[in-house]
């Protein structure tokens, strides 16, 4: 049995997370979770689990589900939040959390040794070089549930990091990967958030779409493989079936396959290094795929990978600005206030503008991300005059 905790529970992964706790009770068992602001999502959680420990953001919430469900001890806040992720009774945390509010608990559950199952990329995004210190001095496993990171880290199993030639990352290309960059500039959010592969949440639908959400998982992959940018491949794969490859020193290609489902990526994570059945899931059948297809980024048709590889090389605080920008920017698209390609447009203004620190601590990243988000809101007015 391993004791778990999940923060970010009502969204995409943290659901299908909770698929896998469910169909496994004789090997997980879930003791904390923050659920955000979704109470009828924290019901539906409390209907079928018995965490010990829940945190929702308002505190308001927090003391009308006290009322409602008195076995269980609800918190509220960054606190609350930090509280789930450093719960004594758990061993794993699943940080299934979007954007860098995932970052200060992830720090906090390093320094409480608890294994992480990390699926919020933005916290390696942001800080990897302290996530990446911090594990090492707590001798803390970081195990990745991204399909792509999982897919590395599987193809390295028994395998020396002095071998590695380089590793490659697979992209669908996301809702709009047969549109011309001239199609691109009258699409809506509902045509962005209709992804061909994947279930995914709105915001890394967008990112795919823009294929930002590849470029943060570069940066990630940087780190939690301690590979050069130089490196690091992006290979367009419209199938989403090689998940992604290693190619080592010998020419040698390693490569992890399988359907797209986000629960085996999660379940692997946790259940490292052991193995268990994948319930309900389609197996993979190339007969029935038939054919692969492969072709190179283009980085022109792709700017926000071009602006990932640049944050990434350059470190500093500029990923921290890159990433900001970029969740100011989507959400200012889903709320149709600006067009789908401003997006790009609004993260290279403000990596333009910005001064990079060499080596931000916590609290610098924090307030350059509050700025940045400010500057973006103020450069998207500019747009629209």
């Amino acid at each position: 049995m391993k004791y778990i905790s999940l923060i970010g529970a009502t969204g995409s992964i943290g659901q299908q997370t909770l698929d896998v706790l469910g169909n496994n009770p004789e090997a997980f068992c879930l003791v904390a979770v923050a659920a955000g602001r979704n109470i009828s999502a924290v019901r539906t959680l409390l209907a079928n689990f018995t965490p010990e420990l829940i945190c929702v953001q308002e505190a308001s919430d927090a003391a009308q589900l006290a009322s409602e469900y008195p076995d269980h001890t609800f918190v509220s806040g960054s606190e609350g939040l930090r509280a789930v992720a450093t719960y004594e009774k758990a061993e794993v945390l699943v940080n299934a959390v979007v954007g860098s509010v995932g970052l200060e608990p992830t720090l906090a559950a390093i320094a409480a040794k608890k294994t992480i199952a990390l699926a919020n990329k933005e916290t390696l995004v942001t800080a990897g070089h302290l996530v990446m210190a911090a594990a090492r001095e707590h001798d803390v496993a970081i195990l990745p549930v991204d399909s792509e990171h999982a897919a590395i880290y599987q193809c390295l199993q028994g395998e020396q990091t002095k071998n590695i030639a380089k590793l490659v990352l697979t992209a669908s290309g996301g809702s709009f990967r047969d549109r011309t960059r001239a199609e691109l500039a009258d699409v809506t959010v509902a045509e962005a958030l209709n992804h061909p592969n994947w279930s995914m949440g709105a915001k890394i639908t967008i990112d795919s779409a823009t294929m930002m959400n590849k470029g943060l998982e570069v940066i990630e992959a940087h780190w939690l493989f301690d590979i050069a940018y130089d490196d690091i491949e992006v290979l367009m794969h419209r199938e989403s079936i090689i998940h992604s490859m290693v190619e080592f020193c010998d020419t040698s290609v390693m490569a992890q396959l399988g359907t797209p489902d986000m629960r085996m990526p999660i379940q692997y994570a946790l259940t490292y290094p052991d193995r268990l059945p994948l319930q309900g899931a389609k197996r993979l059948s190339l007969a029935e795929a038939g054919q692969l297809h492969f072709g190179p980024a283009d980085f022109e048709r792709y700017p926000c990978l071009a602006l990932a590889y640049r944050a990434g090389r350059e470190k500093g605080t500029l990923p921290t600005v890159m990433n900001a920008a970029n969740e100011a920017a989507v959400a200012l698209f889903l709320a149709d206030k600006i067009t789908f390609l401003d997006i790009e447009k609004l993260i290279a203004m403000a990596m333009d503008e910005h001064q990079t620190i060499p080596h931000p601590d916590l609290e610098t990243i924090a307030n350059i991300d509050q700025q940045t988000r400010q500057r973006v809101q103020v450069l998207a007015e500019q747009l629209q005059n």
